[in-house]
């Protein structure tokens, strides 16, 4: 399992998830903030599902999403480009 890499885009350093609640099946409120205290910065982040990538292997009737086309697929296999790591600080 990998978990979603949250940078804080003032200082590069990493964001934490302090809170979070459901809105709807495919829609999560989170509320974020910076780890490094001189940084401190702090937001409300959504989360959303918007495109269906691949069907699931026990689908359930009632989750409908639209399925992505080609281009969002393919968009979605690139590999994950590195943080700029310039101005990061350690606490």
């Amino acid at each position: 399992m990998s978990a979603y890499k949250l940078v804080c885009p003032h200082c590069s350093n990493k964001m934490r998830i302090r809170t979070s609640e459901g809105r709807h099946i495919f829609l999560r409120i989170a509320y974020l903030q910076c780890v490094f205290e001189g940084c401190g910065w702090s937001v409300r982040a959504e989360f959303e599902m918007t495109h269906e990538m691949s069907p699931s292997g026990m689908a359930n009737p009632s989750v409908k999403l639209p399925i992505a086309d080609g281009a969002l697929r393919r968009t979605a296999m690139k590999p994950e480009a590195p943080l700029p790591r310039g101005n990061k600080k350690t606490s």
